[in-house]
């Protein structure tokens, strides 16, 4: 449910829900004459309330076997192709217009109805003669996060999911870590009312126009309700609770809830899936709490796609260009998956180890007993200069030595909003775009690495743990390493955004106090496995986000979300690195091949 929100753009792979509007090719069998087609489904629930369906049934059918149920804000006709897909190799399959939506009864209320409306649809469908007694669920994005929701209440027949781009509220849906998008009105837009928006929504010019006015016109992030007229109230009830609380706590499962889960899970994501840090928080919540029994029912696969081609895998991802071993035959994983997991079939050869994830760049698989045994090494490259790291051509250092040099300074002034225009204008496909970090040379702080000496792994999750010292009492921070090849061309790795106020937690804000340097934490970067290769160069670069397609913070000491021009605190930012301070990045090493 997000949208194209790139490394140029909010700086993060990570944001929120993305919706990956249906663009790919026919994927079911070869002859479409043995399927049928019921439309207008009506499933009743506890409430009175009916949802509409659309049925996709293999034609002359003999006997009731397994059916797939997905459950959909983006109108039921979206996921035409997978009905026909499954059909076509003997699955009922129903896809759901949730609650609301579509030619459904009641009234939308996102994600937070999903949970007892999936359970009775579950429910029903085991009913059916057509079905019989087991029920699996398919879906990305949103109907990844409805399969939690569905799961943590345990309808009796619900065998299997497979959660794909899952977001976990509040971490990277309505906001990341505390912060806010304006794309919130963008998908209330789109799943506004009961038809469907998608040429309004899927319009980026005129979206990041609209992103732009606001930005420059120095209004609050509440303002934002009003880009499109009248402001939908869920947005202002989002709004009432800008950090992890017990509200965005009812929207996930419980480690209860985690722990009494006996059904298989396959976990889907990619490394450039904008919503892959709920999928993988859902997968480590779970992991946390499950059971050895519950745990070894759970598989992840991490490929190197973006949000859509968790789905339907492609080869080429904002300008990154993946061999042919990336092109993974997705929708018959599912096959493979419901077989046997419903059928006694046996297990998908490509699930040949509780973790599958795919080396960017060197166009292979590899695999790992656990999220963790990914990374065989966690090494420091401590943070230097000599004398300034702010410009992207006369950088600090990153390297096996404790840093020894004076503190490096930048400057931001929250009321300067020069570069909204250049932002507005570029491409949010393009994830190899340095345009806007040569555009902030002098306002941020970047650091190199030493050319590899040879090909080399990197995988896992990158921490960052930085001396900071600020001169207000809050700011943002956003982190991005790349890998930089010899021809100065630029490859993303991995990202990760930080409200100074939640520097200790996610749940408490606390305003910094002092001028002295304060330690952060930076242990939130998307994962990331890329070989990089010999003669590349790590490239980190750490300053405020600005960007249009994020909430502001103007450093003031008040709600982020009621701040102004008016409030605005330009801010002097230090990043130490010497013997009592030693900033460092922890770079993972990918484990050595078996």
């Amino acid at each position: 449910m997000s949208p194209k929100q790139t490394w140029r753009a909010t700086w993060l792979v990570a944001t929120m829900l993305t919706v990956a509007l249906p663009t790919v090719a026919d994927e079911r069998p070869p002859d479409g004459r043995d399927i049928d087609i019921r439309w207008g489904v009506r499933i009743p629930l506890r409430d009175g309330i009916h949802l509409n369906a659309t049925l996709y049934t293999p034609r002359g059918k003999a006997a009731s076997g397994p059916c797939v149920i997905t459950m959909t804000p983006y109108i039921s006709q979206s996921y035409h192709d997978r009905g026909t897909y499954f059909a076509g190799y003997g699955y009922s399959f129903l896809t759901v217009d949730v609650r609301g939506r579509g030619n459904s009864e009641g009234t939308f209320r996102p994600l937070i109805q999903e949970a007892h409306d999936a359970y009775d649809a579950i429910e029903w469908l085991a009913a059916q003669p057509y079905c019989g007694a087991k029920v699996a669920m398919w879906g990305g994005s949103y109907a990844g996060y409805d399969q939690w929701a569905a799961a943590k209440e345990r309808p009796p027949h619900l065998a299997t999911i497979v959660p794909v781009a899952s977001p976990y509220a509040s971490v990277d849906f309505p906001m990341n870590h505390g912060i806010y998008f304006p794309y919130l009105i963008q998908w209330l837009t789109l799943t506004g009312g009961r038809a469907s928006q998608e040429r309004i929504f899927a319009d980026w010019r005129f979206w990041a126009s609209k992103y732009r006015d606001w930005f420059e016109s120095g209004a609050s992030f509440r303002s934002v309700e009003s880009l499109l007229g009248s402001p939908p109230d869920i947005f202002r009830e989002w709004l009432a609770h800008p950090h992890a609380d017990e509200y965005w706590d009812s929207y996930n499962p419980t480690a209860a809830e985690y722990a009494a889960l006996t059904i298989p899970v396959l976990t889907i994501t990619g490394s450039h899936d904008d919503d892959q840090p709920g999928a993988l928080r859902h997968y480590q919540e779970y992991m946390r709490s499950a059971s050895a029994e519950g745990r070894a029912r759970h598989f992840l696969v991490i490929g190197p796609w973006d949000h859509a081609g968790t789905r339907t895998p492609r080869d080429e991802v904002g300008g990154l260009k993946f061999g042919p071993a990336s092109l993974v035959d997705l929708p018959g994983l599912h096959r493979e998956w419901y077989a046997w997991t419903m059928q006694r079939g046996p297990r998908p050869t490509f699930l040949k180890k509780p973790v599958a994830y795919y080396v960017m760049f060197a166009d292979r698989w590899r695999y790992a007993d656990s999220l963790a045994a990914v990374t065989g090494e966690s090494r420091p490259f401590y943070l230097d200069s000599k004398g300034s790291a702010s410009d992207v051509l006369a950088s600090g250092t990153l390297g096996a030595v404790m840093g020894r040099g004076q503190p490096d300074v930048y400057s931001y002034d929250p009321r300067d909003t020069s570069g909204a225009a250049l932002e507005a204008g570029l491409d949010p496909e393009s994830l190899i775009d340095q345009t806007l970090v040569y555009a902030r040379s002098g306002h941020e702080l970047v650091y190199h690495s030493a050319p590899f000496e040879r090909d080399t792994e990197v995988s896992g999750f990158f921490r960052l743990q930085a001396w900071i010292a600020i001169d207000q009492p809050d700011t943002d921070f956003a982190v991005r390493i790349y890998e930089i090849r010899p021809d100065g061309s630029s490859l993303p790795l991995t990202s990760q955004l930080l409200r100074a106020r939640y520097r200790t937690s996610e749940r408490r804000p606390e305003l910094v106090t002092t001028h002295d340097p304060v330690e952060y934490r930076f242990e939130n970067f998307t994962f990331v496995s890329q070989e990089i290769k010999k003669g590349s160069r790590l490239r980190i670069v750490l300053g405020a986000p600005d960007s249009i397609y994020l909430e502001k913070n103007y450093n003031a000491p008040g709600v982020v979300l009621d701040q102004t021009r008016q409030d605005a605190r330009p801010v002097g930012v230090r990043l130490f690195h010497d013997a009592k301070h030693p900033s460092a990045l922890y770079v993972p090493f990918g484990a050595p091949a078996n």
